[in-house]
């Protein structure tokens, strides 16, 4: 009997360890996979938030998102005529509120562009000459957006009636020329992989 229980308890054992082996050859190949699959979906997400950035930086965008209190016109992107000024309430200055002119839809006949609510991007929302890190750390940074998370981003961008200035500007002005649906698309990708944002210039990942 005793012969027969060491016999068992050696068999165990020998299970034991060959289980023990094949778990942790296994393991580096596991730990590749995941390496890749993130290093995959960070590629992927940096990719997606480079059409974005095209959008943010296309002066439809940037001229209600400057970095001082001027507001930007045209293609060109030169200071708003009558040297109008953004206001304490980024309404614009008292006499000169955005909405004395901007009105619910574009004037065809005057040519001025118009959306419920036109007024500028707040100070912290500046996107003008940002680096690509600094845009995107900008732009998902709840304290600086208006308080969205991704989820509610991806939505202003799809649903806000003054982006719709964007791609119906009226005029003579160019449209954005990534859909507005592509930008939800690389929104909801950019979002999905993680949110990465690109990496300072000379920064070593």
């Amino acid at each position: 009997m005793a012969h027969q229980v060491g016999i068992q308890r050696g068999l165990v054992l020998a299970a034991a360890c060959v289980a023990a082996v094949l778990i942790a050859a296994s393991l580096p190949v596991a730990i590749g996979q995941e390496q890749k699959l993130t290093s995959d979906s960070r590629a992927e997400g940096l990719a997606a938030f480079g059409g974005v950035a095209q959008v943010l930086r296309n002066p439809r965008c940037l001229n209600c998102h400057p970095t001082d209190n001027s507001p930007r016109q045209g293609d060109d992107r030169h200071t708003h005529a009558n040297l109008v000024r953004r206001g304490p309430d980024d309404h614009g200055a008292v006499a000169m509120a955005c909405g004395t002119c901007h009105q619910s839809q574009n004037n065809e006949a005057s040519g001025v562009p118009g959306r419920p609510n036109w007024h500028l991007a707040p100070l912290s929302m500046g996107w003008e000459g940002l680096s690509d890190h600094d845009l995107c750390e900008t732009l998902k940074d709840p304290r600086r957006n208006g308080g969205r998370d991704l989820a509610a981003l991806t939505e202003h961008m799809r649903n806000d009636h003054l982006i719709d200035h964007g791609w119906d500007p009226g005029a003579n002005r160019k449209p954005i020329p990534i859909p507005r649906e592509e930008l939800v698309r690389l929104m909801e990708t950019w979002a999905r992989d993680g949110a990465p944002c690109p990496s300072l210039p000379g920064a070593v990942r």
